[in-house]
């Protein structure tokens, strides 16, 4: 069956993204399977982006990510903005079978807004589902739009309106994990890592506490609000403060960053990702919230690095206790669970579960099989063959 997909990425960051950039990953990992599997791709990004699709819609030459810094109202067109250039393309043609949105609130709103004449529509929740309430708690998108989570615990905590319209969950995935069981093992060193964005829900202020008070190396690795390096963060002076990521990494996280036990090293990204998570005797989610997805969890395992996390959102369905991971309930006892994950778990294990579960490949099947879900819920869509 011939199918068009039209990927709606966002105004933000160009797709790959050039660090750091959630969605956007998912987004580049996810494309090239599906367009393995047949599926025709139109994505609307931003002008910028690299990856390999069929076709390229934008209305912004490149990411806007940076505006983000600015007032409320001098930034919230700018998602609208990109919107509204879908809308226009799916009011200009109609090769499009499906919308998969991955535009927080306004993506959903905007696509349920056009009504049964527009194409069906999933739209991927990567997000806390409590900050929408307005919008989750009265969703009517009738037939035509559902939504799907990336993980089971994120669909549980979701309002009723949110869960009446969800076809299921996807785990996240990465492309680390195809042959990860065939990969050689490097040598373990005595460090851990946190990697991803420095906030307060990630945990990295206990994080850092808890390596001081054990006494195990520790990297921090992810930006401080719009600042990937130290250099750009000094360079940024008080200024940055207004940020509150920024203000929390000053006022709970630098006093324990001495650059010896404990260093931030900004954003790390391809081989340099890579080796440092392949190296680390463990990595370590001190979580404060419920992480809907785990991206980093994923990586860890693929690259043959146990986990060791607070027992929160998704980490009990991506980590097997005792195999690939030691999972707390206890925020104060994952100090001692890091020096034990060195020596109970098997890198291997962790590498053959990540092979078996979390590849590109098994993502995109899964993806597949939602949107012909999506599809045969959608009375006026015609499922015959092309």
């Amino acid at each position: 069956m011939s199918l068009t997909v039209l990927m709606n990425a966002g105004p933000w960051l160009s797709v790959p993204p050039p660090g750091y950039g959630g969605i956007e990953n998912v987004i580049a990992t996810l494309v090239p399977e599906l367009r393995r599997l047949g599926v025709r791709v139109v994505l609307a990004s931003v002008g910028e982006s690299t990856l390999p699709v069929d076709e390229l819609v934008s209305v912004f030459p490149d990411g806007q990510f940076g505006a983000l810094q600015r007032p409320y109202n001098q930034v919230c067109g700018i998602a609208q903005a990109h919107l509204a250039g879908v809308v226009r393309q799916l009011h200009a043609r109609d090769d499009i079978d499906l919308v998969h949105d991955h535009v927080e609130a306004v993506g959903l709103a905007t696509l349920t807004a056009m009504g049964p004449e527009a194409p069906p529509v999933l739209h991927t929740l990567h997000w806390d589902l409590a900050k929408h309430p307005a919008l989750y708690g009265n969703l009517d998108g009738g037939d035509r739009v559902r939504v799907n989570g990336v993980s089971a615990s994120q669909l549980a905590r979701a309002p009723r309106a949110l869960r009446q319209h969800s076809v299921g969950h996807v785990h996240l995935s990465s492309p680390l994990a195809v042959g990860a069981e065939r990969r050689s093992r490097p040598e373990k060193g005595a460090h851990v890592v946190v990697l991803g964005r420095i906030n307060p829900g990630k945990g990295q202020d206990l994080a850092a506490r808890l390596a001081r008070q054990v006494g195990f190396p520790l990297v921090l690795a992810g930006p401080v609000g719009p600042y990937h390096r130290p250099a750009d963060l000094a360079a940024a002076g008080e200024a940055a403060r207004q940020n509150p990521d920024v203000r929390y990494f000053h006022d709970e996280v630098a006093p324990y960053v001495d650059g010896e036990l404990v260093r931030w090293v900004g954003t790390v990204a391809g081989h340099e990702r890579d080796d440092l998570l392949a190296t680390a005797r463990a990595a370590l989610f001190p979580l404060r919230w419920e992480e809907p997805g785990g991206t980093a969890v994923v990586e860890a395992l693929a690259l043959g690095t146990p986990v060791v996390a607070t027992t929160r959102g998704c980490l009990p369905e991506l980590v097997e206790h005792g195999r690939t991971g030691l999972l707390a309930t206890d925020e104060e006892e994952l100090g001692e669970l890091v020096l034990a994950a060195g020596e109970l778990l098997d890198p291997d294990e962790c590498r053959r579960e990540a092979a078996a579960r979390f590849t590109p490949a098994v993502m995109a099947e899964k993806y597949l099989a939602l949107y012909e879900q999506v599809r045969r819920l959608t009375p006026s869509v015609d499922l015959q063959p092309a």
